[in-house]
């Protein structure tokens, strides 16, 4: 059996309309959250360190205390690596990728835009890949 995939057909956009406070979840809707986004999504990108060139995952970032898990806390589980200060969560059940406290500011989560009800980050036009390879914190180790 063969299937043949079509390419979308969903006009690129350079911006995303999000309400002030945008309810977003997982794929088995176990972990639920709230993002406070009054600016909208603030400058929305994508990393190739080693954890995220392997999700894939669309992010914008938010204060700490605009993102907040109504649902699942308890489903959450946390991946940490290399210097274990980035906190990287994901539901246990279905294995989506929500939100990680950033390394390179630890008073941010970065979010999957993906997880946003309604939205599609595939529509963006320009989403710039950050050099998470090479990040700042790394370099002022081996200096």
């Amino acid at each position: 059996m063969n299937v043949k995939y079509t390419c979308s057909k969903k006009p690129l956009v350079d911006k995303i309309d999000v309400q002030p406070v945008h309810k977003g979840q997982c794929h088995c809707g176990s972990v639920k959250f709230s993002v406070r986004l009054e600016k909208g999504l603030i400058e929305p990108r994508r990393c190739n360190c080693s954890m995220c060139r392997r999700r894939g995952a669309v992010v914008a970032s938010v204060e700490l205390k605009d993102l907040t898990i109504d649902q699942g806390e308890d489903i959450l589980s946390l991946y940490q690596f290399n210097t274990h200060t980035a906190k990287h969560y994901f539901c246990s059940k279905c294995g989506i990728y929500t939100h990680h406290q950033r390394r390179s500011n630890p008073k941010l989560y970065a979010f999957n835009i993906a997880c946003l009800e309604g939205i599609d980050p595939f529509v963006l036009k320009n989403v710039p890949v950050l050099d998470g390879e090479d990040h700042p914190s790394d370099r002022e180790k081996s200096s």
